[in-house]
């Protein structure tokens, strides 16, 4: 009898270890993933920067009285470049794409600047960026919501604590960013 009840308590306490290790490495594993989509947001936001100085350059000969408009496109990117967190970027996000719209609002007045090869290539180059950022924008958040149903259930939410994993912050549109950009000229 004394055998069967160790033999239980021994198989008890595999298994205990076994739910442990199962769920220290499911929050962990969803925590990497949360911050492997951050770093997709971050190449997106790096290519799009690199992208910027190339697109004043050119505008820069067709538009030389616009000087607020490429201030503000290169202080948007600056302040890109220099954001650390998630609220950080998605500000300087919304910056820059107020930025560019302003930028492509304003080239409509240009058709030389229009008609450039070059405008053309980097206008279609930052419109096939903006849909990669969107994406993983999308990416990011849903490894979050993961992450965060995760750490809010039973029986996970048992070992969040002791996982040291912290909920996820959801990369939001500022409230700047709920409204069409507003163009002036």
């Amino acid at each position: 009898m004394i055998l069967i009840a160790v033999f239980v308590l021994v198989i008890l306490l595999v298994l205990l270890g076994l739910f442990f290790a199962t769920g220290l490495n499911k929050l962990r594993t969803q925590r990497v993933s949360v911050d492997e989509a951050s770093a997709g947001v971050d190449v997106q936001l790096t290519r799009r920067a690199e992208l910027i100085p190339n697109l004043i350059e050119t505008v820069r000969g067709y538009m030389g009285h616009e000087r607020d408009t490429l201030e503000a496109v290169t202080k948007a990117r600056t302040d890109a470049q220099t954001a650390s967190t998630i609220g950080e970027k998605s500000a300087a996000d919304g910056e820059m794409r107020q930025a560019l719209a302003n930028v492509f609002a304003v080239a409509e007045g240009y058709p030389d600047l229009k008609a450039s090869a070059n405008f053309q290539q980097l206008q279609g180059e930052l419109g096939r960026t903006e849909d990669l950022l969107a994406f993983a924008r999308q990416y990011y958040n849903d490894a979050c919501a993961t992450l965060n149903r995760t750490l809010v259930t039973i029986p996970w939410s048992f070992l969040a604590g002791m996982s040291g994993v912290e909920k996820g912050v959801f990369y939001d549109a500022p409230d700047a960013n709920t409204a069409p950009p507003q163009v002036s000229f």
